[in-house]
């Protein structure tokens, strides 16, 4: 949070007329910065900004006038956090732990000619999964998501993260004219 001097900046827009003020612009856009003040700080103009990287983050800004001589007003607002962390109620199959000779007895035991016969598509796949997950039940024990995984989807490996990190680099490069187009888009 500060004063940014950045009077023609129109955030509405995401538009500037100085150079100086679109750079800065590129800057926030580029980093994946959100400006959350709404109502100008000094004289009609937006100067006083606060800048997040989280959204829901920053909350209730009011303007609160001015202190003392300042002709700024002074910016009110909260930091939205939970009391204390929520703990993961995802839970997972925990396959390290899984008991799969058992896995396999047990549905080598169901007599399949005998338990699908005579039966459709829909009901033979349904007593199947229904065998299944019986088995998955007793066999592969579950386990609570923790860490800083939690949110993260189980595709979102580290081979992911590192090609979404070099396409942001493509972009970044891209936009400072050090990487053609072609080529960023490859990368994408």
């Amino acid at each position: 949070m500060g004063d940014f001097n950045h009077p023609d900046i129109c955030w509405r827009d995401n538009t500037a007329e100085h150079k100086q003020s679109r750079k800065f612009l590129e800057c926030v856009d580029e980093n994946f910065i959100l400006q959350v003040t709404e109502e100008p700080t000094r004289r009609g103009a937006m100067l006083d900004l606060i800048l997040t990287n989280k959204e829901g983050l920053v909350g209730d800004v009011k303007l609160k006038g001015s202190l003392g001589c300042s002709d700024h007003e002074m910016v009110e607002f909260r930091v939205l956090r939970a009391a204390r962390r929520a703990h993961s109620k995802l839970t997972t199959l925990d396959f390290r732990r899984a008991d799969f000779g058992l896995f396999r007895d047990l549905l080598g035991r169901i007599p399949w000619d005998k338990a699908l016969e005579g039966r459709g598509t829909q009901d033979s796949w349904l007593i199947f999964k229904g065998h299944l997950l019986q088995a998955q039940e007793q066999c592969i024990p579950t386990k609570r998501k923790s860490g800083k995984n939690t949110k993260r989807p189980l595709w979102m490996n580290k081979e992911v993260l590192d090609k979404v990190k070099q396409k942001k680099e493509a972009y970044r490069g891209w936009k400072q004219g050090q990487v053609a187009w072609e080529e960023y888009r490859e990368t994408v």
